[in-house]
């Protein structure tokens, strides 16, 4: 019996999140990751794929960017007889109007991770299968930090609402309040050098800067659901609080700690640079490493890779060691208010 990760890659540095950590999975299940960009399927494979599915002898879990990167099951050799069990892992959850129609007529995965809390009552009667939340993480062993000094008060990351848009008019704004702002990061074509730069950029910031789509919409994100995403754990992880207007969803408020968040209540520029001025003054190493220590507990990708163990029945004598080592780093951080699974 083998298990085999699969993940239809949509490329750009907006998925790199993702596909770090598909490539960590791998690490810790040990087994190499099919990564692939998803095709078209041609009218007979999807006429084929309407049909009961054997079950073979081995395992799949599928990492599906969107619910429509479901059809990369499609695209794995044997698919339909060679698997005992299918497991898919949904990220931008929010689309359910995207699910292929063979994943929804034919019940052909076994159990359905989601992103967002929200989207379980909406998957589960589509889908007529198993289905459960598994949020957003981050590698929070490797590269997490609790850094006590930090040159930077405020980084943006990713897009902005118009008004904090431009970089050189909030360096300009932020100065004459005494703050240090860092615009956009610089990105790399690499996922596991882009994912080490960023985080590195994070643990040198006391608040990171992101908003919600509901206020900073663009093309690609939904019209009126909100969510979380690797901006918000991976600067978390990196013991920056995120400042901006947050998510609203049942996801943030289970995930995340008060802490966590600065709600400056603002998409207007001036109004919440003096919600941030507040913040950073106040700010102390206690902050990053409270961060720190909850990013341990609650957001590492390794306790939601031991929820797709337990899924797919499978052993992962890496994993476990990695969990090991969390743990004992998570009793080292002296937290009694929250407890590691």
């Amino acid at each position: 019996m083998a298990l085999q990760i699969a993940y239809p890659d949509p490329g750009g540095v907006g998925y790199h999140p993702v596909l770090y950590m598909v490539r960590l999975a791998g690490e810790l299940f040990g087994v190499s990751p099919t990564t692939f960009p998803l095709g078209q399927p041609s009218t007979l494979t999807k006429l084929t794929a309407l049909l009961p599915r054997g079950r073979g002898k081995d395992d799949c879990l599928l990492i599906s960017p969107s619910p429509r990167h479901l059809a990369g099951l499609l695209e794995l050799d044997g698919w339909r007889q060679r698997y005992r069990r299918i497991v898919a892992w949904v990220f931008d959850s929010f689309w359910p109007n995207e699910i292929p129609r063979f994943a929804r007529v034919t019940r052909v995965f076994d159990e359905i991770f989601v992103t967002e809390q929200e989207d379980l009552d909406t998957w589960r009667r589509m889908m007529g299968v198993s289905v459960e939340w598994l949020p957003w993480g981050s590698d929070v062993l490797r590269l997490g930090s609790d850094n006590p000094t930090r040159r930077v008060d405020l980084q943006r990351v990713g897009r902005q609402p118009a008004s904090w848009d431009d970089d050189a008019k909030t360096v300009a704004a932020c100065q004459a309040r005494g703050l240090v702002f860092a615009g956009r990061p610089s990105m790399f074509d690499d996922a596991a050098e882009n994912q080490r730069a960023l985080m590195n950029a994070f643990a040198q910031t006391k608040l990171t800067l992101s908003f919600s789509n509901s206020v900073s919409p663009a093309s690609y994100t939904h019209p009126s659901r909100e969510y979380v995403t690797a901006r918000w754990t991976d600067a978390l992880a990196s013991g920056a609080t995120v400042a901006g207007i947050p998510p609203r969803s049942p996801s943030v408020s289970e995930l995340l700690w008060p802490e966590a968040l600065l709600d400056i209540g603002s998409a207007d520029r001036d109004e919440g640079l003096a919600a941030i001025e507040r913040a950073v003054r106040a700010w102390s190493p206690a902050s990053a490493r409270r961060n720190l220590s909850m990013a341990l507990q609650r957001l590492d990708w390794r306790w939601r890779f031991k929820r797709l163990q337990e899924s797919l029945g499978v052993k992962a004598e890496r994993l476990e060691t990695e969990l090991a080592a969390l743990r004992d780093r998570i009793a080292g951080a002296g937290d009694a208010r929250a407890v590691a699974p």
